[in-house]
């Protein structure tokens, strides 16, 4: 269940190790590819968090309870092994762009994208409570 959105958040962040890293150790012939790695990551990077707020939207107006903090903090209630993956390439994502940043100044918004997967994994296979009824005054 949502596999597809764990696997893209590996494979962005492969591909933005494969750009930065070689340049942050010099290899200037790359620059290039790097900034453009990592500009067109946060840019998809903002479909997935517009994605992610949407479909948690419809589910709000559905009567389901949701919460920003739900989305990126509890992920829904998200199995373990499924917690581990999405925070565990959030956070190999994080690593490399802070070893990277120095080079790569515009590696430094990369991380919105695993960021905005985590919500979008909550926001499509989350399991929230019913929003509760509202209280008579």
């Amino acid at each position: 269940m949502g596999r597809a959105i764990i696997v893209a958040s590996w494979v962005a962040n492969a591909l933005f190790a494969l750009t930065a890293i070689p340049f942050a150790l010099g290899l200037d012939d790359i620059e290039e590819v790097a900034i453009a790695t990592a500009l067109v990551l946060f840019g998809l990077s903002l479909i997935v968090w517009v994605w992610a707020f949407a479909v948690a939207f419809s589910r709000s107006a559905q009567g389901e309870d949701l919460a920003v903090a739900s989305l990126f903090l509890t992920v829904g209630g998200a199995p373990k092994e499924v917690r581990w993956q999405l925070f565990g390439a959030f956070g190999a994502c994080l690593v490399v762009t802070v070893a990277t940043a120095a080079a790569d100044p515009f590696g430094v918004l990369v991380p919105m994208l695993p960021c905005g997967l985590v919500g979008l994994w909550a926001a499509r296979h989350g399991v929230f409570p019913p929003r509760p009824a509202p209280k008579p005054r």
